[in-house]
């Protein structure tokens, strides 16, 4: 069995690992920021078509203690990779480091760079080259304060890149953050959902290739596929299968609206490259005084807040018309609001019955939600709480 690393946004790793299970990972271990398993290269595959959660899936190929530079030097150069790539094939390296007592972490770059290509000359006589934008192979290296781990990345672009979206707004989420915060909501495809800040259109996305059954990377090609031990008829056999389950294109329950018509034009561009238009309604307006689509439902949105826009005097004026707004128009919804301002329940002037937190990025946020109860609108009290 081969020894992976799945990454994935912050708060995530528990769904993470319900995706390993299901791709047939025996026994998943969560730590923060992803998830170890083990399997066999079948696993790689099927969490890489399937999973919605995962950022990359690295492949572990060697592991040591390490006091100074040239330890990791003489690990990397041990390392077979003319086992896995060739010298033909471009090559990048990167580092990341957790309390490393090495100064320069670009230098240790450097090294683990050379000393793939000393192994590679040492073999065939041959190097591979350096391609920092499009490589075909990527490796990675992990080093705590005593260890260093070395990967082979399986992915390639990173998993989150379902090929669909082209046009972007400002601050747009990752397509693997939207599709933990729709399932963490607890929707089920058939259920109306509703995006009233659409953006570019990544959660309706997400939702309606859920709803249709469309694997995630059924669309893209991976990393794997550049390695020596590929197995094509394995992942083709896997592909298909994906293509067979998808179900026709149509209504889905799923709407979404933006008061941007710069965004509501992304959205439809996208949806219409993805192959969903059928799928979505969309239109633009203002969540302060649209109405709700259906009797009820699951609301989610990405609220503008400190990182996207520069007034914080502006939001504090905004909260409380959305707090206002949803007891007013959106009786019987969930709303689920992710947000990295913890003034916003209490500018809202609502409880929220759960919050989780989550990390967009580096950027720690928290994902309220409210249950709008039929008649609250008439509730005088306006009952606050601290995040």
């Amino acid at each position: 069995m081969e020894t992976f690393f799945a990454s994935c946004p912050r708060g995530l790793e528990p769904l993470l690992a319900d995706d390993l299970v299901a791709a047939g990972a025996p026994d998943p271990r969560p730590v923060p920021g992803g998830v170890h398993f083990r399997g066999e290269w079948p696993v790689c595959y099927r969490a890489s078509l399937h999973s919605r959660i995962a950022t990359r899936i690295l492949w572990r190929v060697a592991h040591a203690d390490y006091g100074k530079e040239d330890d990791i030097y003489r690990l990397a150069l041990e390392t077979p990779w003319p086992n896995w790539f060739n010298a033909d094939q471009t090559l990048r390296v990167d580092i990341n480091a957790l309390k490393s007592p090495l100064k320069s972490i670009d230098f240790v770059t450097l090294r683990v760079k050379d000393a793939i290509c000393d192994r590679f000359r040492r073999e065939s006589g041959k190097r591979p080259n350096v391609d920092t934008r499009h490589p075909d192979v990527r490796v990675q290296g992990f080093l705590n304060a005593k260890e260093c781990t070395l990967y082979v990345d399986t992915s390639g672009t990173p998993l989150y890149q379902r090929g669909a979206r082209q046009k972007t707004v400002d601050a747009p989420l990752k397509e693997n953050l939207a599709a933990g915060i729709l399932r963490l909501t607890g929707w089920q495809p058939g259920t109306p959902l509703f995006d009233p800040m659409c953006g570019s259109g990544t959660f309706l996305i997400e939702a309606a290739q859920i709803a249709l059954g469309i694997a995630p990377g059924s669309g893209r090609d991976f990393g794997f596929q550049r390695l020596r031990q590929f197995n094509d008829s394995a992942w083709r056999r896997l592909l298909e299968a994906a293509r067979i389950a998808e179900k026709p294109v149509g209504n889905t329950r799923i709407f979404g609206s933006d008061i941007s018509p710069l965004a509501v034009r992304a959205t439809l561009a996208n949806l219409d490259r993805a192959g969903l238009l059928p799928a979505v309604v969309l239109k633009a307006g203002d969540l302060l005084t649209i109405d709700a689509p259906a009797q009820g439902g699951i609301l989610v949105a990405n609220p503008p807040y400190g990182e996207r826009v520069s007034d914080d005097d502006e939001l504090a004026a905004f909260y409380p018309l959305l707090g206002s707004a949803l007891k007013r128009r959106f009786a019987g919804w969930q709303c689920y609001l992710l947000t990295a301002d913890q003034r916003l329940p209490k500018l809202m002037r609502l409880t929220p019955s759960k919050k989780t937190p989550l990390f967009n990025g580096a950027l720690e946020c928290r994902l309220y939600e409210f249950k709008m109860v039929t008649g609250s609108n008439r509730d005088t009290q306006r009952k606050t709480s601290s995040p």
